[in-house]
């Protein structure tokens, strides 16, 4: 018996020996989403398997890599949270208990599975573009099946960011010990607030603040809350590439004040 075609070569489907019949640029987006995206990873592979460079005492900044804080590895000043592991190898990094998670969050969310199906699976690597795969199961099958978690990878992303917002709090930190407020200060704050907003417009926000409503007039606040996350929402995209911008910015500031290569400018204290 002979296997029926699928995707683009399963019948009733229109045989077109081009694969797209785009006249546009159409593969600049995947190939600018593919190299950003690398860039991103890379350093985020090599600072977090550095293990140095996190954490400057004098004003409390603790690196959101590295946040949560809680081995033995880390300085007792860092260990805001307790210490609930001893040393960890080199090899292993420090905030363990939330990547997987940090990873969760974005890998699953549904601007980030768009960003790299495209840009690293091509599938498809545009609209009206056949892919090169000649099967096509969507999310039902291991390993994309977990793709459906992301709702609750939410819930813990909340939590991180508590964790992040408290990490601000600790470093408007002055010289003294007492309250100032420094560059870092600003840099951290922002990261924080952008953290904050992509996170709450995710779909799966929400979908929690308003979904299963049959009648808006009858929930006006949840209606408040479901249109400012809804204006949110529409900005997800913007969101999600500016937090790995802000990300990033962060923790290199952090790692060069750490390192001595120059020090925090001081607004007050």
């Amino acid at each position: 018996m002979t296997k029926m075609q699928e995707g683009t070569g399963a019948p009733g489907r229109a045989h077109i020996a081009e694969r797209t019949l785009r006249t546009d640029p159409w593969w600049q987006a995947p190939i600018l989403t593919f190299a950003l995206l690398s860039v991103w990873v890379l350093y985020a592979l090599v600072r977090t398997a550095s293990q140095g460079a996190y954490f400057v005492e004098q004003y409390h900044y603790l690196s959101p890599f590295s946040s949560p804080c809680v081995t033995a590895s880390c300085p007792p000043e860092a260990r805001d949270f307790g210490t609930w592991f001893g040393h960890f190898p080199p090899f292993i990094p420090l905030a363990l208990i939330v990547l997987p998670f940090l990873l969760g969050f974005r890998l699953t969310c549904y601007y980030y599975r768009r960003a790299y199906y495209r840009a690293f699976w091509q599938s498809p690597p545009a609209c009206a573009v056949a892919e090169p795969h000649a099967k096509y199961t969507g999310e039902t099958r291991f390993p994309l099946i977990f793709q459906n978690a992301h709702r609750y990878f939410f819930y813990i992303a909340l939590l991180i960011s508590l964790v992040n917002t408290y990490d601000v709090i600790r470093a408007f930190t002055g010289a003294d010990g007492g309250f100032g407020i420094g560059l870092g200060t600003l840099v951290m704050l922002i990261n924080v607030v952008l953290l904050w907003a992509y996170t709450v417009s995710c779909h799966s926000c929400r979908h929690i603040v308003g979904g299963r409503l049959r009648s808006f007039s009858r929930h006006p606040l949840r209606y408040q809350a479901w249109t400012f996350v809804s204006k949110l929402n529409g900005k997800h995209m913007q969101l999600a590439w500016t937090t790995l911008f802000t990300l990033m910015v962060t923790d290199a500031y952090i790692a060069l004040v750490a390192h001595g290569t120059f020090n925090d400018p001081r607004i007050f204290n």
